[in-house]
């Protein structure tokens, strides 16, 4: 940081003179705040609408998952640990079949995707 000279003002007010770079680098840091805070309202507003609607929050570690697969299936199966060949003999399909599910080649017919979230502890939905 910059030398700042603080000065009084006639009226008794302790004011700071800093060089307008160190200034304009304050008010920078200072708008980002400002935006955190909006992003983290927007957040909490966010979360207590999807509760009350009654979805389920996520953990962190699968919130993280979905963001790094374009598949949610493969994101659950790989957060509950579990490998292709596990879940397709849980669920008692065809290994092919399963990876077709993940990938969006195949929609899968209702009662396999009951099976499917019933074999990862997750909702239907």
């Amino acid at each position: 940081m910059s030398k700042v000279q603080f000065i009084v003002s006639p009226s008794g007010d302790e004011l700071a003179i800093l060089p307008r770079a160190e200034y304009e680098r304050l008010a920078a840091l200072s708008d980002d705040a400002a935006e955190d805070v909006t992003d983290a309202a927007a957040y909490i507003e966010a979360k207590a609408e999807w509760q009350a609607e009654g979805r389920p929050v996520l953990p962190p570690e699968l919130s993280s998952a979905l963001l790094k697969h374009n598949s949610r299936l493969a994101a659950i199966r790989r957060w509950r640990g579990l490998s292709q060949e596990t879940l397709a003999g849980k669920v008692e399909i065809q290994l092919g079949y399963l990876s077709d599910l993940e990938t969006g080649r195949r929609s899968g017919a209702p009662t396999t995707l009951a099976r499917l979230a019933s074999a990862l502890d997750v909702p239907l939905s």
